[in-house]
């Protein structure tokens, strides 16, 4: 963190706020707001969602305690949080709906089909800090693009950007809620942004459509229970109950996404980063499973599927493979996995052969 040039005038607010918004959409940045940094509400919100333990193997989420909420415990000297949009559906990409119907495919989550977005919107809102120390002189600041712990959505409303809608993620009536977001702490005031207001209404379509009935009611997620956390977070063996719900879903879930209806208005990425790479939007979970760790190193490099490594990979998709529709192809992948050297992974294809030799027995 840098020092604030003690008694340096500020420009006017209204034009460095209209020179940051410019500044930031040359970088990429569908839109950028200044949020009220006091979360109180949302405080009391979090810590009550820990106590309920929620959170599951997340221990990451409590680690930092208050920090995560009170943005001048975490960098202190912050008075102002610059909230950043960037949006990231790949127009590209196979129809979604169309991949988790067909069960020979594997289902990666949009937002991972392309490169990691945590260095990318780290790079960007790095490059919108220093065109603001240009403009302003030295001053304290620090960028986080989900590399710390920042409540980034309930920022995001209070900077306008959207609301916390009933699947907890954030959402904008004009573009939908496919989009990730970062912050900037300074140390330095500007006018806050207007807060983000619910559109949610009545329409609770995302709670339904969650595959594991993680959404446990409105604007509560159980992550214990969520495809994205059961997939990506979880290090250990998928829970038994929720393998069948999972389907083919193999990294992360889209579900209360697709099912919400402002997501018509979504508006598709224009960063070359976020194009699909490898043919992983409708790749056949067949060809998936013969990935060496070469193979898995290679094709995920740059991405953030790497971050699960090669063994949480094979066993997300044998997962998959288990609720694929029985063929000699999909069998005979799995017992070429059967003797693997991991016993996460063995556990994973014995239940799914064991589903799929059944279905073989009783056809007979």
């Amino acid at each position: 963190m840098q020092d604030h040039a003690a008694g340096k005038p500020l420009p006017d607010t209204a034009v460095l706020l209209a020179e940051i918004r410019g500044w930031a959409q040359e970088l990429g940045f569908a839109r950028v707001g200044v949020a009220n940094i006091d979360l109180a509400s949302d405080e009391a919100h979090f810590l009550d969602w820990l106590d309920a333990g929620f959170n599951g193997e997340m221990g990451y989420m409590s680690r930092h305690g208050t920090k995560r909420s009170r943005p001048a415990d975490l960098l202190p000297g912050t008075v102002t949080c610059l909230s950043a949009r960037m949006n990231y559906w790949p127009a590209e990409a196979a129809d979604a709906a169309t991949t988790l119907e067909d069960g020979r495919l594997g289902y990666v989550s949009r937002y991972a089909l392309g490169r990691d977005y945590h260095k990318l919107l780290r790079s960007r809102l790095q490059k919108l800090c220093e065109r603001i120390v240009e403009r302003v002189g030295p001053c304290g600041y620090r960028a986080f693009a989900d590399s710390a712990p920042v409540l980034e959505k309930a920022l995001a409303r209070n900077a306008g950007l959207g609301w916390i809608g009933k699947h907890t993620n954030l959402i904008d009536r004009d573009s939908g809620s496919y989009f990730f977001l970062g912050e900037i702490y300074l140390d330095f005031a500007l006018p806050p942004d207007t807060p983000g207001t619910a559109h949610c209404g009545s329409c609770s379509a995302c709670i339904p459509a969650c595959p594991t009935g993680a959404i446990v009611a409105p604007y509560r997620l159980d992550a214990r229970r969520c495809i994205s956390y059961l997939t990506i977070e979880l290090k250990g063996a998928i829970p038994v109950e929720f393998r069948r719900a999972i389907g083919n879903r193999i990294y992360g879930c889209d579900d209360c996404q697709l099912a919400c209806p402002w997501n018509k208005f979504a508006a598709p990425t224009g960063e070359r980063d976020f194009r699909v790479r490898h043919g992983l939007d409708h790749a056949e979970l067949v060809a998936l499973f013969a990935w060496s760790a070469a193979d898995f190193a290679r094709n995920t490099a740059g991405s953030a599927i790497a971050r699960i490594g090669y063994e949480r990979w094979l066993r997300n998709v044998a997962v998959a493979l288990g609720n694929a529709p029985t063929s000699a192809a999909v069998i005979a992948a799995l017992e070429a996995r059967a003797g693997h050297e991991s016993s996460l992974v063995r556990e994973h294809v014995a239940w799914a052969l064991a589903g799929h030799l059944e279905h073989v027995n009783r056809a007979e």
